[in-house]
């Protein structure tokens, strides 16, 4: 064999042997970024005046939905503290369909009994019927505002264990100082990447749901909300609160960005303030 054609031969085995390692490069570094995407501990936490409160994605969906219907009713945060705290004690915040020794019939987030005139079981196990009646229970309660947590949840929900509820007023107190907009950037979550595309007109019939009439437009992938101040925060850690189930991946407000792939909490940016942008995970066919 001639030098030249060695000279060649080493020269291939050296090309397929670089593009072999580069290869196995790629497909480490996608399995590592997959592998650590598993890894990824999902959770909702929130900061306000010296209080944390941590709760699955689940969990804080419905602590949004809660919170909402207090913003929408005019209700004082201090409303929405009362109802976290009862919801995490009856039902640990998740609309169950069954109830316990105490109540057999219990049903949904407040754990209410049709049998104590609360709404048939069907009413009670939509999350809206359910946190509006107990509202409409709690603002009947005169100075309600400033009783305990104790007090107040048990006067609405006549419960074997009253003192249960005070073990939640720091949650409930975190959450709802974001939820409702006072504390901005008070509620992050850590999520992993979404497996589905989102769908923002979906976005916009939920939160339409939540807040009443909301001023919003769809931009393709993404929603805008006209809002400004406490409102604006209030959407917008909605949003988050939100994120695992309606596929978000990016939250703006009033110069601040929350990125789901980042982790890495609310982030200063450019976001323009008077409006909150949602974008949602765009599939191929569209939004």
């Amino acid at each position: 064999m001639s030098a030249a054609r060695r000279r060649g031969l080493r020269r291939l085995a050296v090309l397929l042997l670089t593009l072999a390692l580069a290869a196995g490069g790629i497909y480490t570094a996608v399995y590592f970024v997959q592998r650590s995407d598993t890894l990824v501990s999902e959770r909702c936490t929130a900061t306000a005046g010296g209080r944390t409160g941590e709760l699955a994605p689940d969990q804080a969906a419905n602590a949004a939905l809660i919170t909402a219907a207090a913003v929408r009713r005019g209700l004082p945060p201090r409303a929405a503290t009362i109802a976290l705290a009862t919801a995490m004690q009856e039902s640990k915040l998740r609309n169950i369909g069954h109830g316990d020794q105490a109540g057999p019939d219990s049903r949904g987030l407040f754990q209410q009994r049709p049998s104590q005139g609360w709404g048939t079981e069907a009413q009670i196990m939509d999350p809206y019927y359910a946190v509006n009646a107990f509202y409409d229970a709690l603002v009947k309660i005169p100075g309600y505002e400033t009783l305990d947590i104790t007090d107040a949840a048990q006067q609405v929900q006549r419960s074997a264990y009253p003192k249960a509820y005070a073990q939640h007023e720091e949650m409930g107190r975190a959450f709802a100082s974001g939820l409702t907009g006072q504390t901005p950037a008070g509620v992050q979550c850590t999520l992993r990447s979404p497996t589905a595309g989102g769908n923002s007109t979906t976005v916009v019939t939920e939160l339409e749901q939540a807040y009443g009439g909301v001023d919003a437009q769809v931009d393709g992938a993404t929603l805008v909300v006209d809002a400004d101040g406490a409102l604006a925060w209030s959407v917008a850690q909605w949003a988050v609160a939100n994120a695992k189930d309606l596929a978000v991946t990016k939250v703006e407000v009033a110069g601040r960005s929350w990125d789901r792939p980042g982790g890495d909490g609310w982030q200063a940016s450019g976001a323009a303030a008077g409006q909150v942008r949602i974008t949602v995970r765009q599939d191929d066919g569209g939004t």
